[in-house]
């Protein structure tokens, strides 16, 4: 299994594909694919039969997974490179450009 430097609420932005430069926070993570679900990015318009919990049914708007590759952690606004360091005998993730932990 594949280890990834990104999490579940972190905010992203997309850094290649058709949704360039937009921003989100992750709403899940799918590991087997190696992909990401982001708040607002990559919507698609998807067809719902009628069921109990949805009695009217129709076209509902919702996320769709992109590659993982293709997102970038933000730290103030801009994308950084996440990279991990120990710290009183903790595993932290920490930004490669100002060297903070995250």
């Amino acid at each position: 299994m594949q280890k990834f430097k990104i999490k579940s609420g972190d905010t992203v932005k997309v850094i290649a594909g058709d949704h360039k430069g937009s921003e989100g926070k992750v709403l899940q993570i799918i590991k087997d694919k190696n992909r990401v679900v982001v708040e607002g990015v990559n919507m698609i318009s998807k067809h719902v039969k009628p069921s109990a919990s949805n009695p009217q049914g129709g076209i509902v708007k919702k996320e769709a997974s992109i590659h993982i590759s293709n997102v970038a952690l933000v730290e103030n606004g801009k994308a950084v490179r996440v990279g991990y360091k120990i710290e009183d005998d903790k595993k932290v993730r920490f930004s490669k450009k100002s060297e903070k932990a995250i």
